[in-house]
């Protein structure tokens, strides 16, 4: 366990590091996936380190060895694991839930307000024009979503630009990037580590719906003209906070849709695949291992409690033990 519990800690950090370069060099599609994937993955892989880490400490509280029928001597002999460190895990793991509680709300009330939006908007298609001169341009997931373009931003781009525009918008609804946005903002609410790979996922999906809309209107150039229009309109207006062909960094989304597009490249999928699982093995060995010292430490309480029982001088026996000391399920198997 003293290795194995750290190593999600150290992929994650790894991973934080490597996320925006990569973010940049891959196709979006499956690398707006792979960023979604190691999100969940190394979030439970770093709250179960942290739990596992604080267990350790709490698991050697007299009272608490004493409620679960352990020996904390015996637990904090085999366990190499700092009490402090313990404790500093239990803090950080705390943190880290309750942050992730706050975002898990505000999401919740940000989509409820984002439906009320989509029924409260005029007209029944998928898209609405709104009579507004502050250029405007947003998708509204929703069942279904709405697609929201004010006439001061269809003013400011030509008739290519403006199917552009809508075919970016369409690809952010159709794809459902919005669960990939609420994805990464929760994981990282929980793990603060893991904010440089959600504002790489971000722009991974603003770059896959332009390669959608690429796809769609036939020519690259058009669309890296609409997003550079549309985001030069929309400076200094205030953001809608939603999926926008105006969001991301736009001069790098502008340099990669005036460039080929990216080729595809299976050897960071795969080492991120390879480390994705050295994660899940290295917490899976740790709780094992952690079981096992707790079973270890019983077998031990066992044995104080069975030596307790033993014929006092005189010949009166002690009281018997509080619970009856039963080997663990894994010694009955090997029996």
């Amino acid at each position: 366990m003293l290795i194995s519990v750290y190593v999600p800690l150290v992929v994650t950090t790894v991973l934080a590091v490597l996320a925006p370069r990569m973010a940049r060099l891959l196709t979006p599609r499956p690398a707006a996936w792979a960023l979604a994937c190691a999100a969940l993955v190394t979030a439970v892989g770093w709250a179960g380190s942290l739990a596992l880490l604080a267990f350790t400490g709490i698991a050697q509280i007299p009272q608490v060895a004493a409620e679960g029928h352990w020996s904390a001597a015996a637990l904090r002999a085999q366990d190499p694991v700092y009490v402090t460190v313990a404790a500093a895990g239990a803090v950080v793991l705390a943190a880290g839930v309750g942050n992730l509680s706050v975002a898990a709300f505000r999401q919740i009330r940000q989509i409820v307000r984002v439906r009320k939006e989509c029924a409260e908007l005029p007209g029944d298609t998928e898209l609405t024009v709104l009579d507004d001169d502050a250029p405007l341009a947003f998708a509204l997931p929703g069942a279904p979503g709405r697609i929201v373009v004010s006439r001061g931003m269809l003013r400011r781009l030509g008739n290519d630009e403006r199917a552009a525009l809508l075919a970016h918008e369409r690809a952010h609804l159709r794809a459902r990037h919005y669960l990939f946005l609420g994805l990464w903002q929760l994981t990282a609410a929980l793990n603060p580590l893991l904010r440089p790979l959600a504002k790489a996922g971000a722009f991974a999906l603003e770059r896959w719906a332009d390669e959608e809309a690429a796809a769609r209107v036939g020519d690259r150039a058009v669309v890296a003209r609409a997003v550079g229009r549309a985001a030069l309109a929309a400076a200094g207006a205030p953001s809608p906070g939603l999926l926008a062909a105006t969001g991301g960094e736009v001069p790098q989304r502008v340099r990669a849709l005036l460039a080929p597009p990216p080729a595809r490249r299976r050897l960071p999928f795969a080492v991120g695949a390879l480390l994705l699982a050295v994660c899940c093995a290295s917490l899976a060995n740790a709780a094992s291992d952690s079981d096992e010292l707790v079973d270890s430490a019983k077998r031990v309480r066992c044995v104080e409690l069975l030596g307790a029982t033993a014929v006092q001088p005189g010949g009166v026996p002690r009281a018997e033990p509080a619970f009856h000391c039963r080997p663990h399920h894994r010694d009955e198997h090997r029996s």
